[in-house]
């Protein structure tokens, strides 16, 4: 066995990243597996030369829109894009990866939208990835991460009191993030640092958010419960820039 390191960022838009020390940043986390969320491109709008990487993209018909990435050191057994399911499927949200010992799923899940209007699909969206990953973990464990797009608990974010009801924060997909969690998966940061507040994965470009630390704890790594004893560290790069999201990462022993 040996530990591996993952990390998942939310660029917002790969093309902009790339100007701004998407390189440095990628070399500098020395990942085994590196995903992204948000690439917001299409086949061919840009190369990304990443040596001894295996690159697996799933774009959204959409331009601009959505999408996401995986570059592994590992060649895995097998690759599969979306939940199969064609509603679900258009927006390139989900890369899974199947190792000989683990699933390595990297999601960008959709978001609720101002008014929430968009809050019903979430529901339906949630439960759809939760069967995905049960049905999984059923034949061997599974390690997910990505822009989930939601605060779970009120140490999650900043100001929990004012956004209460907005995208993000509702009830509703608070509650769907439990019941992921009761089906048999640990959110790895919150296993080592259960208390610990002030930590962020995304802030608003609007307000200066970042400069006052008034973010929101979104990106995460979640893995099969029968995982957790081989959890060894989960950090957030807070002091890595070039998004309104920044990297976070765990290390498992496998």
């Amino acid at each position: 066995m040996a530990v591996k390191r993952f990390v998942s960022w939310n660029v917002n838009g790969i093309r902009a990243c790339l100007g701004k020390d998407f390189y440095e940043s990628f070399a500098s986390l020395d990942a085994d597996i590196f995903c992204l969320q948000e690439t917001k491109m299409q086949e061919g709008q840009a190369e990304l030369n990443l040596d001894g990487y295996h690159q697996y993209w799933n774009y959204a018909e959409k331009k601009g829109y959505s999408g996401t990435a995986v570059f592994s050191r590992e060649e895995p057994i097998s690759v599969s894009y979306g939940l199969g399911i064609p509603e679900h499927d258009t927006e390139g949200r989900v890369i899974t990866l199947e190792f000989d010992d683990y699933y390595f799923i990297t999601v960008y899940v959709p978001n609720a939208r101002d008014g929430l209007v968009r809050l019903d699909y979430r529901m339906e969206w949630e439960d759809a990835f939760r069967n995905y990953i049960v049905e999984l973990d059923k034949k061997k464990p599974v390690i997910f991460c990505g822009d989930l797009n939601v605060a779970h608990k009120e140490i999650d974010l900043k100001n929990p009191k004012t956004n209460r009801k907005n995208p993000g924060f509702t009830d509703e997909e608070r509650g769907k993030f439990s019941e992921m969690l009761e089906s048999g998966f640990v959110d790895t940061f919150r296993y080592f640092y259960p208390d610990l507040e002030g930590v962020y994965s995304w802030w608003s470009y609007r307000f200066s958010a970042r400069a006052k630390n008034a973010g929101w704890r979104i990106d995460y790594f979640i893995v099969s419960e029968r995982l957790k004893e081989n959890l060894k560290d989960a950090k957030i790069h807070n002091e890595i820039f070039g998004s309104d999201h920044c990297p976070v990462e765990v290390e498992i022993e496998l």
